[in-house]
């Protein structure tokens, strides 16, 4: 025979917890012996142990109190319900460890692994963090908006990437972000939207203008993109109203300038490019 105390400690609770259980009359109180104590017999440790497994699989104690008096089929398609359940629970906490690890993992939470590679990939080139982050930033919606075309337009900057005169495009741009607008340096600004524009206009007479006018941006989309780069780099809507100047025109969305409209054509994703 058994104490309270030493019953709560087979069982793996607390004295209190036993109380808890008696008030609620879910284990039975056996009436105290000649000396006063109450003594619990080896019953009371098994169905014990029923309960605070019960419990602590989140059933609510009025349910446990019909558990514990079902017959055996229903107690065991009870127990198959609570199996259920707990194992959805434990699908959904994997899914949330899943993403709370991706909290950590800086771009890729929001970004195509694609898409973090060539990030990564203009950090090792040089490419001014701000502009890489404006990179990051366009990306973003456009990835979210036609993720089924994100393999598309990672080819297409792979290929950018590994032009010495693309990359030179960026390196200049970041070294006009610090500068002010009376600085005669931003002159140099003038040079990168002639070389743009020779670029640009290089691209469409070997590849033809569809090359640089096949991404379908949505303008919604654009105007977004384009906020995005203007506000953070000042200098790229300085830069762009320069190579419109030169018969070139947009950051997200580059085409040539139709002298006879008031809009443009064509498109490519965030950067000076084409």
């Amino acid at each position: 025979m058994l104490t309270i105390g030493e019953l709560a400690s087979y069982a793996g609770v607390t004295v209190r917890a036993v109380r808890h259980y008696h008030a609620k009359g879910l284990l039975p109180e056996p009436e105290r012996d000649h000396s006063g104590y109450r003594r619990y017999g080896a019953d009371a440790v098994v169905e014990l142990i029923r309960i605070r497994t019960l419990a602590e699989a989140g059933v609510p104690l009025a349910r446990v109190r019909e558990l514990l008096r079902a017959g055996e089929e229903e107690f065991a398609a009870a127990v198959a319900e609570i199996d259920q359940r707990l194992r959805a629970e434990i699908r959904e906490r994997q899914r949330h460890r899943a993403r709370i690890a991706r909290l950590a993992a800086g771009d890729s939470l929001a970004l195509p692994p694609e898409v973090v590679e060539f990030l990564d990939r203009l950090r090792a080139l040089g490419v001014d963090e701000r502009i890489v982050q404006v990179e990051r930033d366009g990306w973003i919606p456009l990835a979210a908006h036609a993720p089924e075309r994100v393999p598309e337009w990672m080819a297409r900057k792979r290929e950018q990437i590994a032009d010495p005169r693309f990359i030179g495009f960026y390196r200049t741009l970041g070294q006009a972000l610090d500068r002010a607008d009376d600085d005669p340096r931003l002159a140099g600004l003038a040079g990168l939207a002639d070389e743009l524009a020779a670029y640009l206009t290089g691209m469409a007479e070997e590849r033809g203008e569809d090359y640089i006018d096949d991404a379908e941006i949505e303008p919604p989309l654009v105007r977004v993109m384009d906020t995005l780069a203007f506000d953070t780099m000042p200098s790229a809507r300085r830069l762009i109203e320069l190579l419109r100047q030169r018969g070139w025109t947009g950051w997200t969305k580059v085409g040539r300038v139709d002298r006879g409209a008031a809009g443009t054509r064509g498109v490519r994703q965030a950067g000076p490019n084409g």
